[in-house]
């Protein structure tokens, strides 16, 4: 149960002085729903303004406080600004511009030849000094010369932002510390109540900034070396198998080195009786799948059942159907269910699993429902592991007559700092070798400006019986954006290759979304335009072509996954990325790196550092907590010493039992770090 102590904190956000339910959409729109969520909601730069008692030239380009009294005000002719003109103490003039602004508005606002202090940025505009959109301030408001500035949503102000802050520090208590001391000593840190108010009242406090960082990782890395402790402390099963059925395997190719390390090491954690707790990383095409399937094959050896568990019905029917062929001729029954089975067809699964009938269950988040029982559930694959939680792969544990091994997968290649963060708990498996035979894909960089010359090369590709697949971030043209959208680039397309053309996006309802993918497969279509609802799991060996569009918009991790799509055959492979004219320095830097490597480990590790502080993996990640006050800058410089503290708690102090402990208990619930821990620890 969380302690009484944060109860202040996990109120509500409507428990805030001024906020409503008109504040409340823009507040949601944040993710800010409880008084902790403002609390942790950190300033993300800051304005430093002079206080000035005079305008000087010296001032242009700086953020000055000053008293104006306005002397005449024009109207706008046409669409220009409402122009202020405003003098200081000493008859220096300013101008004081206002796009779009409201001329009664403005006029209240500044009444001529009343006083009022003003706040903004000092520029020119040809020979006169202008301050655009200024800040009027209160009269009893004083000038800060620090003032924080946030991420907001529409029909937000840093100002606003900032004075909810201010409300949700105050509601903090005083927390027992749960740094080890000489740690904390070292480090010049505050406590962490103090280091709350400090951050906000100036965003520039290193200090103040690197405790709570530490804080959220100190309890990341504790819930994580909890799970684990508890894991190795379960009664598991030991899994051996006799080598029978994978004897029987006929492959058409040799495993690769790191193929064969990866299983050795999958074989000699199912012989031990705690549950093997292991994520496999491999980047696209690196053959997670044949090592996920020998590991299950074991577990069938060895008497068990096994089951994969995918985040989507395409990748769970994909993992299905290439189970049926690699498992060909062996004596291993295999089925799939999904949200999709209903009636009789689920019911006739759900007995055969129950009766020990199916060896090998493939599906969705429908497989670990209450209704599913399994006769004897020994291992559990979860793939695409960063899509589901601590807590789902804790709920796991409760489908076997003993907790079931677990060997969790991802495509997307994670660097070394970020998995230790997300995935402490878990030892760790890298596929770093490709398949022999599978080239490199050739990554082309063009300006959407060439768009007609790339449909003429997609028309040659096609008329060599090749198939491609072409990518757009939207589905639908909205008001706001300027994106090619699905819908339009599959229409355009149709008129110049008819029926060839096929459309899938996350809208469609899976019936339609399988009927699309599946002409694809068998090739009655030739073009696949997709949102990036195809970035994993799609597996169409023929098509060797993708072009993405507005490729300068998406994060590295997402494009590398997408050029995924292609190269699953033999022969050239191309990934045409097409961008706009108007380029960041991030942006060209992203394409650059693409063109030069085709390596996903590579490609993750220059992701973090081009993105810093930003998005982990190109897309926040459903499923896995996000860091809110850790930058990975700040994850790679203190998850050493938070591992450290984490283990001498547990090994030195007591554990959560211990008077540290107690306050570390504090900060898992502080920083909802508790749901992994609960499902294991029983509370």
């Amino acid at each position: 149960m969380r302690p009484d102590i944060l109860n202040p904190l996990f109120a509500e956000v409507t428990a805030l002085k001024g906020v409503g339910p008109a504040l409340a959409k823009p507040l949601e729109r944040l993710k800010l729903r409880r008084v902790v969520d403002v609390a942790f909601h950190l300033p993300s730069g800051w304005i430093d303004r002079v206080a000035r008692d005079e305008l000087m030239v010296e001032d242009v380009g700086r953020t000055i406080a000053i008293t104006l009294t306005p002397t005449d005000m024009r109207s706008p002719a046409g669409r220009g600004p409402i122009r202020v003109h405003a003098a200081d103490a000493r008859g220096n003039v300013v101008t004081l511009a206002f796009f779009g602004g409201n001329f009664g508005w403005v006029k209240k606002l500044l009444p001529i030849g009343e006083a009022r202090r003003v706040s903004g940025r000092l520029d020119r505009y040809g020979q006169d000094l202008q301050i655009v959109h200024p800040d009027i301030l209160d009269g009893d408001e004083a000038i800060r010369e620090r003032e924080a500035i946030y991420p907001l949503s529409e029909g937000l102000t840093s100002r606003r932002l900032g004075a909810l802050a201010e409300q949700a520090v105050a509601r903090a208590p005083a927390l027992p510390e749960w740094i080890e001391p000489s740690l904390k000593a070292r480090h010049g840190w505050p406590d962490w109540r103090e280091a709350l108010a400090r951050i906000h009242a100036d965003p520039a406090d290193a200090k103040a900034r690197q405790r709570l960082g530490y804080d959220e990782v100190f309890a990341n890395q504790l819930a994580m070396a909890l799970v684990r402790a508890d894991t190795r402390r379960r009664k598991g099963r030991a899994l051996s198998g006799d080598g029978r059925l994978r004897d029987m395997l006929r492959l058409p190719y040799s495993l690769t080195g790191a193929q064969a390390r990866t299983v050795a090491e999958i074989e000699g954690d199912l012989a031990q009786a705690s549950p093997m707790l292991r994520l496999l990383q491999g980047d696209v095409g690196s053959g997670k799948t044949l090592v996920a399937a020998l590991a299950m094959l074991i577990a069938v050896e060895a008497g068990g059942q096994a089951a994969i568990l995918a985040p989507t019905e395409i990748l769970a029917r994909q993992h299905f159907e290439t189970l049926r062929r690699t498992l060909a001729g062996l004596p291993v029954e295999v089925a799939v269910l999904t949200g999709r089975d209903k009636g009789s067809v689920r019911e006739a699964t759900l007995m055969a699993l129950a009766a020990g009938e199916i060896d090998i269950l493939v599906g969705t988040h429908a497989i670990f429902q209450e209704a599913v029982r399994y006769r004897d559930l020994a291992l559990m694959v979860v793939d695409e592991q960063h899509r589901f939680g601590v807590a789902e792969r804790m709920m796991l544990a409760g489908k076997g007559k003993v907790p079931p091994h677990l060997l969790a997968m991802t495509a997307t290649p994670i660097p070394r700092t970020l998995t230790l963060a997300n995935y402490g708990e878990m030892d760790v498996s890298r596929l770093d070798e490709m398949p022999p035979g599978r080239e490199p894909i050739e990554t082309l960089v063009m300006s959407d400006e060439r768009l007609d010359a790339v449909v003429e090369s997609l028309g040659r590709h096609l008329d060599g019986d090749g198939q491609a697949y072409w990518v757009c971030p939207l589905v639908e043209e909205s008001e706001k954006s300027d994106l090619a959208a699905a819908e339009m680039r599959a229409e355009a397309l149709r008129a110049r290759f008819g029926d060839r053309v096929g459309l899938v996006h996350g809208r469609m309802k899976p019936a339609e979304k399988d009927a699309v993918m599946a002409a694809f497969q068998a090739k009655r279509l030739g073009v696949l335009v997709a949102t990036t609802v195809i970035e994993v799991g799609v597996d169409v060996p023929n098509a060797r072509l993708i072009v993405i569009e507005h490729a300068d918009r998406f994060g590295l991790a997402q494009l590398h996954q997408l050029r995924g799509r292609v190269g699953r055959g033999g022969g050239r492979s191309v990934c045409l990325l097409l961008r706009g004219s108007a380029l960041s320095e991030t942006s060209r830097a992203r394409l650059a790196l693409m063109r030069e490597t085709n390596d996903g480990f590579r490609v993750a590790e220059e992701d973090l550092k081009l993105r810093g502080a930003g998005e982990m993996l190109g897309t926040r990640q459903s499923g896995e907590m996000a860091f809110r006050l850790a930058t990975p800058e700040m994850m790679a410089e203190l998850i050493a010493a938070a591992q450290d503290d984490a283990r001498l708690l547990i090994d030195r102090d007591g554990g959560l039992e211990g008077a540290r402990g107690q306050a570390a208990r504090v900060a898992l619930y502080l920083f909802d770090r508790d749901a992994g821990v609960q499902l294991l620890r029983g509370g």
